[in-house]
């Protein structure tokens, strides 16, 4: 039995009644299949290609079909991702994998390549085992997801969207008989519940700031014990306000709720993966704009745990949000906190955006964090942080400030140093992702341009650990 992984709406999948998540997924595949006749075929070889392709050339041709011509010195996830982006770059619409030589990550690596905002990633895989292919094709839904809705526009995704969006999703995958509970707080109720942070970001908008408030519980016990809370940023969109970004920074700014979407999309593939613990999801949303409302340089906040913080500037604005997240999820007692965020370029700077960072004092956790990355083939690297970053955060009007003070202090310890104010024990089981590969400005070898979905394995794999 083979089964198609084409991208496309989940809306084909929720009108299958009584049917199991991963069934429903199946059979929507299998009937946007139906209307793949002409397939380009694509195979796998470890020998190297004739010499008319090219000195070590990757790919070779013929006719309707392509031979991935492997190096065993090399990273094949790598390559076998690099011949998809190539392929993708020719416009060919629908491939089958085809070969004994694929197996599911490879088959993942070709999905992760052969994709574009415009087009999705029309794919069958190969893969003999039925259990394989619903698995594939399952991550593959949630991963383009991910993908799909960063890649929408602001005026397509208001934060209160955003939130209604990833609580559809949620809800979705949920196995027979489960259900989760929930609470979205918008505008002005926000200030009723002393949420502060992502008031004040988004008061600069029309569209109401709000936050999702997921409660995914398994055990049906009101009283069970939270294992883990995800605090993810959802900015719509990031003008920078009145500390405003130049239009090329600005026009990308749509992405700027990568960490909303990419906890989203990890609770829900760890969910299908068969997830039996208790997780509380919290997205931090708003619209970051300029108005005769909008939050000013020099005003300050005041937390709901009695931190005062000066704004020196209104593009730091994401840790302003998730300040109110972190002191939410807490309310839980959660066992683990995760929070992931687009939270600064200094990540970028550090990283480039192959890989995602990752900031913590925990080292247990770090590790298995990495652990968990290369096992699912992601790229996670860890950024210096420690006690004293905290000193470097100060403020002359509050207790801190949301940017740090002085040269050469490092952007992305010095982000994470402003929410550990918001964490009761910092040192210990408080994962920070500042999710630097989440999102590709221009197509590169690797990746075409826009939203990646980079980083929802390794969360999602760590939420099952």
């Amino acid at each position: 039995m083979q089964i198609s992984a084409s991208s496309g709406s989940l809306g084909i999948s929720i009108v299958i009644a009584n049917a199991s998540f991963g069934l429903r997924f199946c059979l929507c595949n299998l009937l946007n299949g139906m209307n793949m006749s002409n397939y380009f075929w694509v195979s796998l070889s470890f020998r190297v290609a004739s010499q008319v392709w090219g000195k070590n050339a990757l790919l070779s041709f013929s006719q309707d079909q392509a031979v991935i011509h492997l190096d065993q010195k090399k990273s094949l996830f790598r390559q076998v991702q690099t011949a998809a982006r190539k392929l993708d770059l020719m416009a060919i619409e629908n491939i089958k994998l085809q070969g004994e030589e694929w197996n599911s990550e490879l088959s993942w690596a070709f999905s992760q390549g052969f994709y574009n905002a415009k087009n999705g990633s029309n794919i069958e895989f190969s893969d003999p085992d039925d259990n394989e292919q619903q698995t594939l094709a399952s991550r593959k839904q949630i991963v383009e997801w991910v993908r799909e809705t960063i890649n929408l526009g602001p005026q397509a995704l208001s934060p209160e969207q955003l939130c209604e969006k990833a609580l559809s999703l949620i809800k979705e995958v949920l196995p027979q008989g489960l259900s989760v509970e929930h609470k979205i707080r918008s505008g002005e109720a926000l200030l009723s519940a002393g949420f502060e942070g992502i008031y004040q970001v988004g008061k600069g908008s029309r569209r109401p700031a709000c936050m999702l408030e997921l409660d995914f519980n398994p055990t049906g016990k009101a009283d069970a014990a939270v294992d883990y809370a995800l605090v993810g940023k959802g900015i719509t969109f990031d003008s920078g306000g009145y500390s405003l970004k130049p239009s090329e920074s600005m026009a990308v700014m749509k992405s700027d709720m990568g960490g909303a979407a990419t906890l989203t999309g990890a609770l829900a593939l760890a969910i299908i993966n068969g997830l039996n613990k208790r997780v509380k999801l919290y997205l931090c949303c708003a619209e970051n704009l300029i108005s005769g409302n909008a939050l000013k340089l020099g005003d300050v906040i005041t937390y709901k745990n009695g931190v005062t913080v000066e704004v020196l500037n209104s593009d730091a604005e994401g840790r302003l949000v998730l300040a109110d997240g972190l002191i939410a999820a807490q309310e839980g007692n959660p066992a683990y906190i995760i929070d992931a965020a687009t939270l600064t370029g200094a990540a970028k700077v550090a990283v480039g955006r192959d890989y995602n960072a990752l900031l913590t004092m925990d080292n247990k956790f770090a590790e298995l964090a990495e652990q968990c990355a290369e096992q699912e083939n992601e790229m996670l690297w860890r950024l210096p942080f420690a006690d004293f970053h905290l000193e470097q955060i100060g403020s002359s009007f509050a207790d801190i400030a949301n940017i740090h003070s002085g040269e050469g202090m490092a952007g992305a310890s010095t982000a994470a140093a402003f929410l550990a104010n918001f964490v009761k024990q910092p040192q210990s089981n408080w994962l920070h992702f500042d999710l630097s590969g989440s999102y590709q400005v221009s197509g590169n070898g690797l990746w075409a341009t826009g939203a990646k979905g980079h980083g929802v394995r390794t969360i999602s794999k760590l939420l099952l650990a």
